[in-house]
């Protein structure tokens, strides 16, 4: 990797940490969590659309579900609440916690990056996370093309989507016996 793909995808990953961080810290402060020593999160999904992809509701109807009118909205906001109430905080965390190995394994100037099976699995974390969000920001869906316009401001970020979807496939490839 030369200094400047390292330099791009430092940014990136500490872009994504930082709006994770930020989710983090809007968390509700919980007296009961220094007693027991177990956290609670947000209850309400994040608005940002980025974040939102990277955390995700829970449940989600589906099949019989999806139309039944017996399941009310509220019914589905509640549930979902509680499961991101109780997860997301260690969620956070993990990706947290992959983009920080990518930071630390990432040689400033470039150059060869040998990695540890649990570091690869980290950077193959944190680069899915990087992915979602510029995905999200670009606003890639099933049916974008490889390529906008060359006078599309999105052009030269759809080229880093595909660096990085590109660098996650060749760590998969890698990493299969």
């Amino acid at each position: 990797m030369d200094a400047r793909e390292a330099a791009v995808l430092r940014s990136l990953v500490s872009s994504v940490g930082g709006l994770l961080e930020q989710r983090s810290a809007q968390s509700p402060v919980d007296d009961l969590a220094e007693l027991t020593g177990i956290r609670s999160g947000n209850t309400s999904a994040p608005t940002d659309p980025t974040l939102a992809r990277l955390l995700p509701d829970f449940h989600r109807p589906e099949g019989a579900d999806a139309s039944d009118p017996e399941l009310e909205l509220a019914e589905q906001a509640d549930l979902n609440g509680a499961l991101r109430s109780i997860h997301e905080p260690d969620i956070i965390d993990a990706k947290r916690a992959a983009g920080a190995v990518v930071l630390d394994t990432l040689p400033a100037d470039g150059g060869r990056i040998v990695l540890t099976p649990e570091q690869a699995d980290a950077w193959l974390a944190a680069l899915n996370d990087v992915r979602l969000a510029l995905g999200t920001t670009l606003g890639i869906e099933a049916d974008t093309p490889d390529a906008f316009e060359a006078d599309d401001p999105r052009a030269p970020h759809l080229d880093v989507y595909h660096w990085l979807t590109w660098m996650q496939d060749s760590l998969v490839q890698a990493l299969m016996p």
